[in-house]
């Protein structure tokens, strides 16, 4: 992909406030899409992938080549709204639709991102806990306040660039594949001519692999953090009102999302890989949480491979326990019209920040009580599921509309792409019903 030399006013420009001009040009131009790719693989969507691999060996590493296009796709649309009209999703749905439709997406959302808060919280207390002893729940209290802090106590700038090195963690997963045995045929074939079968956990391991990769709280992070970053960068203005701006921005869209989500299936694959070359080789295929799965590792593939994969696990969580509690924060928000935003200080946006605390917070207390987390991840993926449609189906709408989009509406290959992702998601929730049955 080619890309232009950044303007004064484009990311990456030697102006621009938020990225300092030492940093390489590439990490410039990555911002949102690269956050939003690399906090996809959090420890839930670790968990996810461990499964698929241990159970089914590499028969379902087509799907994560086969969801890459549509959540490209999808995030790219995410993000053209956000940088178009400077609102994010939400902000947009509640100035277009009526307001019950806003709280009728944004609140299921909420719920289940704090249900993913909790198990990605345990599973970081877990983690740590197998790595140096000790116990989990402390740990659980220990991160749940680093990850308030991160968004309520830090610049924004700053809680930028953590995000963006945050996501080289994912690079653990890579360093594992060279201390275990690939079958690089296998995995080629598997993508090559995909196996292809009704049985019910085999359908079931697939609909979860796209309900992890294709989630509704990373439109929302994505929309957001476009309009976000409006705020920091004076000499950009929402493409309606300054179409001049247009050309660079939608490069720079176009290239962050394609990177950022490249990286999160890559990721999601060689984790696919890992657990399928070791863990299904030895008939270990019941994986219930990212800890199973790098406890199980030691004994086949050695310390290293464990410490590897929890490692992991405590990076993933730091970086996705924010934005979900972050992308919840700012659809409740942009519904309620709040004024919303971390670029803003606690004290200017009250209501906002405390949504995000409380968000944690509910997350960190769903360790201490009998709720099981593997059966509230179950119901946090149904909820997802069910609301995605609907969302997707929005937001198409809403960047196919010229009122709102000016002439930056979409073009015919999103609209197909968008579209084509919609309907995989819906005929995903209807598996997730079947299997469920």
């Amino acid at each position: 992909m080619v890309v232009d030399t950044p303007s004064r006013s484009e990311p990456g420009s030697a102006r621009d406030p938020v990225v300092e001009p030492s940093k390489p040009r590439l990490l410039k131009l990555l911002g949102p899409g690269l956050v939003t790719g690399a906090s996809d693989d959090d420890p839930s969507g670790i968990a996810t992938y461990s499964q698929a691999g241990a159970q089914f060996g590499y028969a379902a590493s087509w799907s994560l080549v086969l969801t890459y296009p549509l959540m490209v796709a999808i995030q790219i649309i995410s993000a053209r709204v956000g940088r178009t009209t400077g609102r994010g999703l939400a902000g947009n749905i509640a100035r277009c639709y009526p307001r019950w439709v806003a709280y009728a997406v944004t609140i299921p959302l909420l719920v289940a991102n704090i249900i993913n808060i909790g198990a990605d919280l345990g599973a970081m207390g877990d983690a740590l806990k197998l790595l140096a002893g000790g116990p989990a729940h402390i740990y659980v209290l220990i991160f749940g306040a680093i990850c308030i802090g991160l968004q309520v106590l830090l610049e924004y700038k700053r809680y930028v660039a953590v995000l963006k090195w945050l996501s080289l963690v994912l690079l653990a997963y890579v360093a594992a594949l060279f201390v275990v045995k690939v079958d690089w045929l296998a995995v080629a074939t598997s993508i090559v001519l995909p196996r292809l079968s009704f049985d019910a956990d085999y359908l079931s391991i697939v609909v979860a692999i796209f309900g992890t990769t294709i989630s509704p709280y990373l439109f929302f992070w994505q929309a957001s953090q476009e309009a976000e970053d409006l705020k920091e960068k004076p000499r950009e203005e929402p493409l309606v009102e300054h179409p001049e701006q247009a050309k660079p921005a939608r490069k720079r869209i176009q290239l962050d999302t394609a990177v950022g989500m490249a990286i999160s299936n890559l990721i999601a694959l060689a984790i696919v890989m890992t657990t399928a070359s070791t863990l299904n080789s030895a008939g270990l295929t019941d994986i219930q949480s990212s800890v199973d799965a790098a406890k199980a590792l030691e004994p086949i593939a050695g310390s290293f491979a464990k410490v590897i994969f929890a490692i992991g696990i405590l990076g993933t969580g730091i970086l996705a326990v924010p934005v979900l509690a972050g992308s919840a924060a700012y659809a409740i928000g942009e519904a309620a019209k709040w004024p919303v935003g971390l670029s803003r200080k606690p004290r200017e946006a009250k209501a906002f920040y405390l949504a995000v605390s409380v968000a944690t917070a509910i997350g960190v207390a769903l360790n201490f009580t009998s709720v099981d987390p593997i059966k509230a991840l179950v119901w946090s993926a149904i909820i997802n599921g069910v609301v995605a449609v609907p969302i997707m189906v929005i937001l198409m709408l809403l960047a196919a509309d010229p009122k709102i989009m000016k002439q930056f509406v979409i073009g015919r290959a999103l609209k197909v792409l968008g579209w084509i992702a919609t309907a995989a998601m819906a005929l995903a929730v209807i598996g997730m019903a079947i299997t469920a049955i």
